[in-house]
């Protein structure tokens, strides 16, 4: 059986997901930074998301992290599906 770890991992071997480090451990995370228009079209803000396998990666809020040598900050951690992926939602650290 195909788990979602071997799904993470053949992508990966593809080079579609990215790398990500916390805590001293780097995990491939599919990680997401798209544009969205807010203020009625007179600004563009970036939504960051990673989803990536539970059983390689625990995240909390307010945990950080480094993604393609940009620093982020968890804000929400959600579950997906059946909990063997999971979302979070990141804001970028300057």
């Amino acid at each position: 059986m195909t788990t979602i770890a071997d799904l993470y991992d053949a992508a990966a071997q593809a080079g579609l997901l990215a790398a990500a480090e916390c805590a001293g451990m780097v995990v491939w995370v599919d990680f997401r930074a798209p544009d969205e228009d807010v203020l009625d079209g007179l600004g563009v803000s970036r939504g960051y998301t990673i989803r990536y396998p539970a059983l390689r990666l625990a995240l909390a809020n307010g945990d950080e992290l480094t993604i393609d040598r940009e620093r982020y900050r968890v804000r929400e951690v959600r579950q997906l599906g059946d909990g063997s992926e999971c979302r979070a939602t990141l804001t970028r650290i300057t």
